[in-house]
């Protein structure tokens, strides 16, 4: 990189920070922590333990935001001073630390920007996600727990935590089904990108004769909704049934009824949940699940009509294949959504699907 180009990269992220300037409304950010933090000083602060996680949460949430674009404005000004350096004095040392603290510069406003696009009402929630095998028995169940790894690694690399809320293993190898509890801020947000049919090719490894097989899964994401949004449910329209949890958990499993299965009879909605011992705390996880499907159902009907409006067709469920992964002949994983494309399937499968996400998110607003 010459010179030249160093001083054009450097007024480029310049003006993409102002831009982030212009859009953030900082004064307000900055007042809404001040209040927060206000509450925070009361003397009945933590009688409701809920309502306190929360204000802790938005604070931190908001001193993050402002934090990170402070940190990214005052790089910036680093760089600028190096570069004036670097001009004067022709130093090479200074020339090569310049352009890599550019390029990690490059990427830390990059990442901003992908959070900056999460602002949708429930971006910044938790998430409920949960994996579903298609048709082909054995080699479908093997190809969702595959995903299931690959979803709790890219968790762990954002440092989330992920919780097992309900784990139906396969008859051989895999799983018939599974819903995981993602926690952590904008969860929801990165990984409602995720939602859709995930197609693999690949050698079967249950097949004697060698032969190439394509196996499907299903990815449903949901956002955890709080307290606060209203969700009419009747408990007349509620069956609730009691049953023994299965496979890993620990000492309680097989030993009392503590699983939950709760069925919403109008629409036929079906959750479970069997992650704690007690019965009460997964028939309450269970209730928030069926919150988020309903809530879901109706945003979907909502979108249909608009769509019956527009005279937009799309197919929803088992036809919205949103992203291929060859593992044979050749290696290759596609997102049909926006044509990314990966030849680092070890690595996708690893949890790497920054890319694949960013380009999702970014086709959203363009």
């Amino acid at each position: 990189m010459e010179l030249v180009e160093i001083k054009h990269e450097l007024d480029k992220m310049k003006t993409r920070i102002e831009d982030f300037r212009g859009s953030l409304d900082l004064d307000t950010k900055k007042e809404r922590i001040g209040e927060l933090e206000g509450q925070m000083t009361y003397p009945d602060f933590w009688d409701n333990q809920d309502t306190a996680q929360k204000v802790i949460n938005e604070t931190n949430s908001l001193k993050e935001y402002v934090e990170t674009f402070e940190d990214l404005e005052e790089q910036l000004e680093n760089l600028e001073v190096s570069y004036e350096l670097v001009r004067e004095e022709n130093d090479k040392e200074l020339f090569d630390e310049l352009e890599t603290e550019i390029v990690n510069l490059r990427k830390k406003i990059n990442e901003f920007e992908l959070q900056m696009l999460l602002s949708e009402p429930y971006d910044a929630n938790n998430a409920i996600l949960e994996l579903h095998p298609g048709a082909g028995g054995t080699e479908s169940q093997d190809w969702a727990s595959m995903l299931l790894r690959m979803y709790q690694r890219f968790a762990e690399s954002k440092g989330f935590t992920v919780e097992t809320l309900d784990y139906l293993p396969g008859d051989e190898a895999g799983v018939k089904s599974v819903t995981l509890h993602i926690k952590g801020h904008n969860a929801y947000g990165y990984l409602k990108a995720e939602k859709g049919v995930h197609r693999l090719v690949r050698i079967s490894p249950f097949d004697s004769s060698g032969r190439r097989h394509t196996s499907f899964a299903s990815c449903d994401v949901l956002p955890e909704l709080t307290d606060d949004v209203d969700i009419d449910i009747k408990t007349e329209d509620l069956n609730i049934d009691t049953y023994r949890a299965s496979g890993a958990g620990g000492q309680h499993v097989n030993t009392t009824d503590s699983a939950v299965r709760i069925t919403h009879l109008p629409t036929n909605v079906v959750v479970t949940c069997q992650s704690e011992r007690s019965q009460i705390k997964n028939r309450e996880t269970a209730m928030k699940m069926l919150k988020a499907k309903l809530y879901q159902l109706e945003i979907e009907r909502q979108q249909q009509e608009v769509n019956e409006i527009r005279g937009e067709q799309k197919e929803i469920g088992w036809g919205s294949q949103i992203r291929s992964y060859v593992f044979h002949p050749y290696s290759m994983v596609k997102d049909h959504r926006t044509n990314i494309e990966s030849g680092n399937t070890q690595g996708v499968m690893d949890g790497d699907l920054g890319q694949f996400i960013d380009a999702y998110l970014r086709s959203q607003i363009n």
